[in-house]
């Protein structure tokens, strides 16, 4: 495997080459979870891996409970589909305790405080009740608890991580920007257990290297906040439940898994011979779904921004190019976007057609500047 199959392959896989999801949802089946602390941009991680869905669309899928938005993993802000939030869960929770065990006890959120945070947070968000952070900061406050500060966000990350919570229907800000809002974790997710551990370790791993092979088993732990052994004993059941789903290849001194279909039709099948560019997030399951072999993105990111400048990734043909972010003027919104080499004007070209398609996902006029 030659690393512009690594490269022509993932693109596929992640659907940022068709054949493309039909929505949304099916995006966030195909991937399992999706990074998603900056939700403006998170918005078009699944959007542009679809055939025309817009941010309207994933906006809704979040409102009615389709898309998730919780901590998981890392752990960061994740989209989950609501199908699968409850065994995932259940594979991570575990560990992301154990992560946050120094910062539980810096911030006095023990066994027996979370216990009460968690029954009061419940009882405010019940019966459909969804409510943003500042209002369960209060709800918490009037309770005894920490309403700011680090001990707020311990005990509302707790009761996610617990399942007490779930997000909820976002609201609209004063200034029109969407807020999450929190929900009750039972009414949001579907009942049922979530099966017996060996079990969800073959799905994580059927689920993460069918969307993002060619990948390796660190490349997976990293992504999933699990162990190697878990990630190697998940591959060993996966091979027992579901014979033939995943193959095994080795290229540049590493051992990759991907999707055995892959492999049973070598070579390049991309018709297209012109430039593409693609604008993904920084924090895009295209580059934070590998970190041992993240170096096929052609750089590394994402990165602190410096000076002011945009800190989002530009690709070329599935490499780094660039880095642009978005801004809004009134009704039009105007896209920096700074390439690290000179456009051609095949480039320029193609960079014009994605700005056309950032501007049809937002539904308003979008220009470069």
């Amino acid at each position: 495997m030659l690393p512009s199959d690594v490269v022509r392959v993932r693109l596929r896989r992640q659907q940022l080459r068709p054949p493309h999801a039909d929505s949304p949802d099916t995006v966030l089946r195909n991937l399992l979870a999706v990074q998603s602390q900056e939700f403006p941009y998170a918005r078009w991680t699944l959007a542009q891996r679809t055939g025309g869905s817009t941010a309207a669309d994933v906006e809704q899928a979040v409102a009615d409970g389709t898309i998730l938005r919780t901590h998981i993993l890392r752990p960061t802000w994740h989209f989950v589909h609501r199908d699968d939030l409850g065994w995932l869960m259940s594979l991570s929770a575990d560990r992301l305790h154990q992560g946050n065990k120094g910062m539980y006890r810096q911030t006095g959120v023990d066994e027996a405080a979370a216990a009460r945070s968690g029954q009061v947070l419940a009882e405010a968000v019940a019966g459909g009740a969804h409510k943003t952070r500042e209002e369960l900061a209060e709800i918490l406050g009037k309770a005894g608890f920490p309403s700011k500060g680090l001990g707020f966000i311990y005990h509302l990350m707790h009761a996610e991580i617990s399942r007490i919570l779930a997000s909820g229907t976002p609201v609209r800000s004063a200034g029109g920007a969407l807020k999450q809002t929190y929900a009750l974790f039972e009414e949001r997710v579907p009942g049922g257990t979530p099966g017996d551990r060996e079990h969800c370790l073959a799905q994580l791993v059927l689920r993460y290297f069918s969307s993002r092979g060619p990948a390796t088993v660190k490349d997976c732990a990293a992504w999933s906040g699990l162990t190697m052994k878990d990630i190697r004993l998940g591959i060993e059941v996966a091979q027992d439940i579901s014979p033939g789903t995943l193959a095994s290849v080795s290229a540049d001194g590493l051992d990759f898994h991907l999707a055995a279909e892959e492999l049973d039709s070598p070579g390049s099948d991309d018709t297209e011979t012109d430039p593409r560019v693609d604008l993904i997030q920084c924090y895009d399951e295209y580059v934070m779904g590998y970190s041992q072999s993240r170096h096929y993105l052609g750089g590394s990111a994402p990165i602190l921004p410096t000076d002011n400048s945009p800190m989002h990734v530009v690709l070329l043909d599935g490499k780094l190019a660039g880095w642009w972010r978005h801004g809004f003027v009134g009704s039009k919104c105007e896209l920096d976007v700074r390439l690290d080499r000179p456009a051609t004007p095949p480039v320029q070209r193609a960079l014009e057609t994605e700005v056309e398609r950032y501007g049809t996902f937002l539904g308003m006029e979008t220009q470069l500047v």
